[in-house]
């Protein structure tokens, strides 16, 4: 467990462990123009109560050292089809809107000295594009055929003939969500954020970072374990 002294600025705090801007919006206390300040004298001026802040950032540190990762082999393709919907769509609902703010903005303020910033924006907007009507789908059209497959005795008479064709759409989804991360690091030098970025640029750096990571564990769930399992299936009965 990291030691937090209260008497750093949330700007010092954001700075070295960037997913804790995540905290401090959630919380309306700017680490931003006002990173200046102490924490404790932030958490006074909010009425926040500090101790409950430090149990907010230890939490996110132990979530992160300690990060609890299944076997999705050993679920059955109704439970898998329930995790990505519970774990990485749920993820993506609460950080593509939040991400979406933060490259608008840092791209906004900063462009004009960091070219590469309107080519990050860019990339996010394609991804986001992408990943939210592809969920959609997933939630709506694939998962639901994957648990009547699994939970009947004979193949179900399915309105896109094989399930093979939505699965082959997701992947071809995934294929261009792959692309538009391919470009979001190459255009920012593998995350990393210039010597003068403020504290919003960094946070969206780390947020980027683990968002590229959710999504690598996210498609392999679906492109290795989900989808062939379930043609394997489809082809047994």
């Amino acid at each position: 467990m990291i030691t937090i002294d209260t008497n750093q600025t949330v700007g010092e705090l954001v700075r070295q462990r960037p997913l804790y801007a995540r905290i401090f919006e959630e919380l309306k206390i700017d680490y931003c123009c006002g990173g200046k300040v102490p924490l404790a004298e932030a958490c006074e001026k909010g009425g926040i109560d500090v101790e409950a802040v430090l149990e907010q950032i230890n939490q996110c540190d132990a979530a992160a050292e300690h990060t609890v990762s299944i076997d999705p082999d050993a679920l059955s393709l109704t439970e898998l089809a329930d995790h990505i919907e519970a774990t990485h769509h749920a993820y993506l609902r609460k950080e593509l809107p939040r991400l979406d703010w933060m490259t608008e903005k840092v791209a906004r303020v900063h462009g004009e000295k960091d070219s590469r910033l309107s080519v990050v924006r860019d990339a996010f907007l394609a991804l986001k594009a992408e990943l939210e009507p592809h969920m959609m789908k997933e939630e709506r059209i694939l998962f639901p055929l994957v648990r009547e497959l699994e939970s009947s005795k004979e193949l179900p008479d399915f309105h896109c003939g094989s399930i093979a064709n939505p699965i082959r759409q997701m992947e071809h989804e995934h294929d261009q969500a792959g692309n538009a991360l391919t470009i979001l690091r190459q255009s920012t030098d593998d995350y990393t954020p210039p010597d003068w970025a403020c504290n919003t640029y960094r946070a969206m750096l780390a947020s980027l970072e683990v968002l590229e990571a959710d999504m690598h564990q996210h498609i392999h769930k679906e492109n290795n374990v989900l989808f062939p399992k379930t043609l394997e299936m489809e082809r047994a009965k």
